[in-house]
């Protein structure tokens, strides 16, 4: 299982969010974001934070560093590491499964995430036999989207999130454009947000989120 930081609401909780962090970044990455979110005290989410597995990362040369798959290169035509990212979407749904095991059904879990941690949300939310209650990416794209969508059939109606930084040069602004292009020309309920940023999260990115999360949520 993956260790985690867990933040959870005043009342039992009846709703979670796992939020997936970037390369070489942590689960503490974004436990900064939950009161700026201003979700309404009524709603009781518990908010959970993995950290990837330590690997080598070759685009990195090699360096070890918390990382959900291995990055080949930043080419459009680079190998995709379709082990690691395997690897990942099973102990992400360890997660999930063992927030069902503590009474939150799965139409009651947004799976979030940042960059390569937006590719996991994608590719783990849309996978599922049984349906989360939406999926929200962050600066990412969608590696494996033919093999993905392939099996996506039972959650086309779970609403996604999709945001990308217009300035962005680390994840470029085409390739979420594309991989959002991908989503919506399948027919999924997908939300397009771009922001004038790099490779970040900006203020006006988590207002929306935060009343996404309340809209998802609260339906």
């Amino acid at each position: 299982m993956l260790k985690t930081i867990e933040i959870e609401p005043k009342t039992t909780a009846t709703h979670s969010v796992i939020w997936l962090h970037g390369l070489g970044a942590s689960g503490d990455d974004f436990v900064p974001i939950v009161p700026e979110l201003h979700l309404p005290s009524n709603l009781a989410v518990r908010f959970i934070f993995p950290h990837a597995p330590v690997r080598p990362v070759t685009i990195n040369a090699g360096y070890e560093m918390r990382a959900w798959y291995d990055i080949i290169g930043i080419q459009l035509d680079s190998i995709i590491d379709r082990k690691g990212i395997e690897q990942s979407l099973t102990l992400i749904e360890e997660l999930i499964q063992g927030e069902i095991n503590r009474g939150i059904p799965a139409n009651h879990i947004i799976l979030a995430g940042f960059s390569q941690g937006a590719v996991m949300a994608l590719t783990v939310g849309l996978r599922r036999t049984t349906p989360l209650a939406g999926i929200i990416a962050l600066s990412g794209y969608f590696p494996l989207a033919d093999e993905t969508l392939k099996l996506a059939n039972p959650n086309r109606a779970a609403p996604i999130f999709f945001a990308h930084g217009a300035q962005d040069i680390i994840v470029p602004f085409p390739l979420g454009k594309m991989s959002y292009m991908i989503l919506k020309e399948a027919h999924f309920k997908v939300d397009w947000h771009a922001y004038p940023m790099g490779h970040a999260v900006c203020g006006e990115e988590i207002q929306d989120i935060g009343q996404w999360i309340e809209k998802t949520l609260s339906s």
